[in-house]
């Protein structure tokens, strides 16, 4: 008869709590009537809290024990999977509703502009919309300078990207455009392939080499279209193959540690526009520093004219902000306080001639009007591959970042795998309008968002905004100081410059995420944006690896009167159950730890193995000797004696062998089973399984017996398709709980013990 789960004390203990909970409810009642008095409704509060206290939910299972076995015909276990071909038939199906869901999961606008709710959402996406278009115009310039190309490009960037997003995308709140980040990585390629070098002529006139810079832009273009061309190829195909879980190996540390580190770039990428010099532009890892240390060779020739703008440029645009910030709950659309600057910039540039009385850099010529589309070079594909897979990764990782935080504050959802595909057409079809590669940008989202930004289409009108300025008034800010736009990227990341505060916080929480945002940033400052994004993931990926290595091993005891079992070193009141050792680690096993797994069992056992099994095969192969030996004599000493003495040497033989018999008795000071919760075991790879046979093989040898408990249905199969199960192992070993298991083996105790004293009478 199998052992029950349950007690008859736990089942009197709830009739009594039952009882209880009438006679609280009873007097409840009559005390609720007789107080009216002052302090009558604090005292009917305590009487109601401890009448609730008493009510907690308890509950009651009798059943037998239940091993894997007897779970499965329980449960009735379906053994039957559809095979591969049934799954490619499913998937090849075509049905009306899947091809339905299909267009519009490709085409998400199809799904909610015939329901936009015209009344409430189109005066919040229009005053939305103008703001952010309002931004895009300094800020797509600015960042034009990063990407190292002229910046009307950085305009071009912030208008067909957006209106491609806008039929494809499935975020309603994330502003897509230029981005810091990516106009660094941007501008890391582009000078490495089109450096000013490659563009030095000489001049009869000066009677010195110069450059061309017209050549040079265009060069430039051709490589930062390209870039964009084929991160944007990288990322549909990523979508297609729905490799959208690709961001969960960038972990939030990692993100923030890495944007900080590109900022790093941005900002010593714009001190030549602030101090009006010109440093050569470095590549490869390290680049940073040299590029640092040349601009501090350089500072005696800063420009004083161009410093003072910088200067200038700053501080007023931090007051600016917090100006805004100040009035943030007063004003319903938040000063354009970047366009004014440029604006009023400009405006004192043209008429104190900055460039020609102080030498001050100027944006320069801006054409009017949008560029005709053209395939990108593909002669330059193969130089720029690895960049662009780079480029595609980081901006993918920072726009569904970015989408899902607003996704879960306002309850919808963003599809990982069709913002890739969105993002991988704006980034191609925009490489084909000469634009560079895009991402979402959180400055302008906040904006978009606190403005009353409901859906993309305050999107579509910023990028109205923005060609209406292309194709009309771009040419009035020609006279605009470089200086500016720096000072602009400056300020802008500030926010970016506060999350060195991260590491402060990482390390009272999770030391382990600290030293990832640690090693991401500095990797990064190392070794560039592209190498140092490759650094990075690979640092974290080994920190889970060694997490795996370097797990918490554990003895598990049972709490008093429950079926809960606890580690004993961290609960006083677990206890070990007598004879049975309960063994679990808080990692899976698999190869990298299967060793390890099994000398923390030793150690923990208090056992080892290997010396005991030493031992006994010492003393097997002893006696074994003996044996041999002693028969060796016996059949010299048959030979001597006659016929009618040879039952006399066999008899001295047997005593022989009696009396060196090994006493096979178990120690009572070692456990008679050993019980492996493998709870937190999600896999086992065939090393893993070995170690399992082993373990049962080697502690099987002292009689000792191994119990599996809590295995997943994943694990169960490794198990049997390892070649764990045979005729003498069966399911019978496995259960579904270590509860389960310590009643099995206490009833199997219960039961030898019972036939020992019948063998006895």
């Amino acid at each position: 008869m199998q052992p029950f789960i349950g007690s008859e004390r736990l089942l009197k203990g709830n009739e009594r709590d039952e009882i209880v909970t009438v006679i609280g409810f009873i007097l409840g009642a009559i005390l609720s009537v007789q107080m009216d008095g002052p302090g009558g409704g604090m005292q009917t509060e305590w009487l109601i809290g401890a009448m609730e206290e008493r009510r907690r939910a308890t509950y009651r299972v009798n059943r037998d024990v239940l091993d894997e076995g007897d779970l499965d015909e329980m449960g009735d276990k379906s053994d039957t999977k559809p095979s591969l071909r049934d799954k490619i038939k499913d998937s090849v199906r075509c049905t009306g509703p899947r091809v339905k869901n299909c267009m519009l999961g490709t085409f998400p606008v199809a799904k909610w502009l015939p329901r936009y709710a015209f009344k409430e959402d189109a005066l919040g996406d229009l005053v939305s919309g103008i703001s952010v278009g309002i931004m895009q115009l300094p800020q797509g310039m600015a960042y034009a300078l990063l990407a190292s190309v002229p910046p009307v490009f950085g305009l071009y960037s912030s208008f067909y990207p957006v209106l491609i997003y806008f039929i494809f995308g499935t975020s309603k709140h994330i502003s897509i455009g230029t981005y810091a980040v990516m106009s660094v990585m941007i501008g890391g390629v582009v000078d490495r392939l089109a450096p000013d070098s490659n563009f030095e002529i000489w001049d009869n006139v000066t009677n010195s080499s110069v450059i061309d810079s017209v050549s040079r832009d265009q060069e430039r273009v051709r490589v930062a279209v390209a870039v964009t061309f084929i991160s944007g190829l990288f990322q549909i195909l990523l979508g297609l193959v729905q490799f959208g879980f690709v961001v969960t190996y960038l972990s939030e540390p990692l993100v923030r540690g890495y944007t900080t580190a590109a900022a790093i770039h941005v900002i010593v990428s714009q001190l030549k526009y602030s101090f009006g010099i010109h440093p050569d532009r470095h590549s490869g890892p390290i680049s940073l520093i040299y590029t640092v240390l040349e601009i501090c060779y350089l500072l005696p020739e800063t420009n004083i004219g161009t410093l003072v703008v910088s200067i200038v440029s700053i501080v007023a645009l931090i007051l600016a902000k917090e100006l805004n910030a100040y009035l943030s709950k007063k004003l319903p659309v938040p000063l354009p306080m970047e366009l004014l600057a440029v604006i009023i910039a400009t405006v004192i540039s043209w008429q104190v001639n900055l460039e020609e009385r102080y030498g001050v850099d100027v944006v320069g010529d801006i054409p009017s009007g949008l560029q005709p589309p053209a395939l990108p070079a593909m002669s330059l594909f193969g130089q720029v591959a690895g960049d662009a897979f780079a480029l595609a990764v980081v901006g993918y990782g920072i726009a569904i970042s970015l989408g899902r935080i607003f996704a879960l504050k306002y309850g919808y959802k963003v599809d990982s795998n069709q913002e890739l595909i969105a993002l991988g057409l704006s980034n191609s079809i925009g490489g084909v309008f000469q634009c560079f590669a895009i991402s979402c940008s959180m400055s302008r989202s906040l904006v978009q968002e606190s403005t009353g930004g409901k859906t993309q289409v305050a999107g579509v009108i910023s990028a109205v905004v923005i060609l209406f300025i292309t194709l009309w008034i771009g040419s009035l800010f020609e006279d605009l100081p470089k200086a500016v736009l720096a000072a602009i990227i400056f300020v802008n990341l500030h926010g970016m410059m506060k999350q060195f505060l991260d590491i402060r916080a990482l390390w009272r929480s999770n030391k382990v995420d600290m030293l990832v945002w640690v090693a991401t940033f500095i990797l990064t400052v190392l070794l560039n944006p592209d190498l140092g994004l490759a650094a990075a993931i690979a640092f974290s990926m080994l920190t889970v690896i060694f997490r795996t290595q370097l797990p918490k091993y554990s003895l598990l005891g049972q709490v008093a009167n429950t079926d809960i079992y606890k580690p004993v070193e961290d609960y006083d009141k677990a206890k070990q159950v007598p004879g049975i050792l309960i063994f679990r680690s808080s990692a899976t096993l698999y190869f990298a730890n299967a060793e390890m797994y099994q000398e923390a069992l030793g150690e923990k056992s208090g056992m080892d193995i290997t010396k005991i099994l030493s031992i006994k095969k010492k003393l097997e192969a002893k006696r074994k000797r003996h044996e041999k030996k002693l028969a060796k004599k016996a059949k010299k000493e048959l030979k001597k004696n006659k016929a009618d003495k040879q039952e006399e040497p066999n008899s001295e033989h047997q005593k022989g062998i009696a009396i060196i018999d090994v006493d096979n008795d178990p120690d009572p000071s070692l456990p008679r089973v050993i019980i492996l919760d493998l709870s937190p075991v999600n896999f086992l790879d065939t090393v893993g399984v070995k170690t399992i046979k082993s373990i049962q093989r080697d502690y099987g040898e002292i009689d000792i017996e191994v119990i599996l408990a809590c295995c997943q249905s994943g694990v169960v199969e490794s198990l049997q398709a390892g070649g764990f199960f045979s005729s003498n192992v069966t399911k019978s070993c496995l259960f579904n709980s270590i509860h389960d298991a310590v009643l099995y083996c206490q009833s199997a105790k219960t039961e030898n013990q019972y036939d020992e004293v019948h063998e006895q009478d």
